[in-house]
């Protein structure tokens, strides 16, 4: 059929056709932000899951909503090896100038405006790649101490005062906070127990990879009494029918009960990975209804292409140690696989292959769901291990 009409959507937080199975995520979301705006106590929410789950989308749908009904918003990815300073200054910015505009506004928003000036300049001595061309002035005796601990405290204290004027809340949104350093996620987390403390109005959505929770722990101890952390997981049967076929139904095209049933297979319902099998079986077919074979031939094309791209792109940062180790990880099979099981795949001991464990938990490859466990954070990644690495 003809990809120009081709309704689905594989990409990099790409939001799909049909955002199918997140609505109850979505209105909790919303529920948690707005008894913020009312002054009514809330755990921030943090989405935790694999890579190809649709967090980004959550997270972006969310915001998007917020942004409608008046909450101020901004809106963060945290790349690794960037500084928490460096990545709030623009955004903080132009969300106080875009909340310094309304009509009658007071002068918190100013106030928290020379807060964020006195920040960014005690940062730049502390954090090297924070580059900030602004000169926002500074607020003496706030923000401007140099112990982030302290500062992003008064910053973020200055903006739920800002908010609470307007009669808004201030919602900070933070993709793969995952990778943002132990020292700065803490002071990320005192900054908003104090703003919870007074009943101000800002919270934190963010999302990252299942190592998070733990990162959180270790950070603050007190986390677990901060945030709600909800699992984000594959879809489920419905839902990831729905995903497939409302899509293609709108259109006039429909599916064989069965060509579903392969791709739900294939894809064990990760969104991202639907999303490239409807693709895929849409450019083969030929008409309505997309069939079996249409699904069996889409499969080829479709692991190529994530061969190519979703896969190769984090095979090729690894070093030729971590790639032995995650072909050993594939060995065993899907799920989660003991560190000792690992090493014996090997033929080494755990201690000496746990500095390149840790590295790979740094690199988000994989995580530990219990002690002394291992398992991928990427779905299907195991297979395309036995495919890359034929040989081992």
């Amino acid at each position: 059929m003809d990809p120009r009409t081709n309704p689905y959507s594989p990409g990099a937080g790409s939001p799909p056709p049909e955002l199918a199975g997140r609505d109850d995520l979505i209105e909790r979301a919303a529920i948690s932000i707005d008894r913020i705006r009312n002054g009514l106590a809330t755990k921030s929410l943090l989405m935790v899951g694999l890579r190809g789950v649709g967090k980004t989308v959550l997270l972006n749908r969310i915001r998007l909503d917020a942004d409608a009904r008046g909450i101020s918003t901004v809106f963060i990815e945290a790349p690794e090896r960037k500084s928490l300073p460096a990545l709030l200054s623009g955004p903080v910015r132009a969300a106080l100038l875009k909340l310094d505009r309304i009509q009658n506004a007071g002068d918190k928003a100013k106030r928290a405006l020379r807060v964020l000036g006195g920040l960014i300049k005690a940062a730049k001595f502390e954090y090297t790649d924070v580059e900030f061309h602004f000169d926002l002035g500074s607020e003496p005796g706030l923000g401007d101490t140099g112990d982030l601990d302290n500062d992003l405290g008064d910053l973020l204290q200055a903006i739920g005062e800002a908010a609470s004027e307007r009669r808004t809340a201030f919602a900070i949104f933070i993709d793969e906070l995952q990778y943002v350093e132990e020292e700065q996620l803490a002071a990320l987390i005192t900054a908003l127990h104090r703003c919870a403390q007074s009943k101000l109005p800002v919270t934190l959505i963010g999302a990252g990879l299942p190592q998070l929770i733990g990162n959180m722990g270790k950070a603050k101890s007190y986390a677990e009494r901060l945030f709600d952390f909800p699992s984000v997981g594959p879809l489920s049967e419905e839902a990831g029918k729905a995903a497939i076929v409302v899509p293609a139904r709108k259109l006039g095209i429909e599916y064989q009960d069965e060509a579903v049933r392969m791709i739900l297979a294939d894809t064990q319902a990760y969104p991202y990975f639907l999303q490239e099998w409807g693709k895929h079986s849409w450019d083969v077919a030929s008409g309505s209804p997309i069939t079996e074979k249409n699904v069996d031939d889409a499969r080829r094309s479709a692991l190529v292409e994530l061969d190519m791209s979703f896969f190769r792109v984090r095979f090729d940062r690894l070093t030729p140690a971590e790639k032995r180790y995650l072909r050993a990880m594939a060995n065993l099979g899907p799920g989660s696989h003991r560190s000792g099981d690992i090493a014996t795949d090997l033929q080494v001991t755990v201690q000496s292959v746990a500095p390149t464990r840790s590295s790979l938990i740094a690199k988000g490859m994989i995580y530990s769901p219990s002690h002394g466990e291992t398992a991928f954070t990427v779905p299907l990644f195991d297979e395309f291990m036995k495919r890359a690495m034929p040989h081992e």
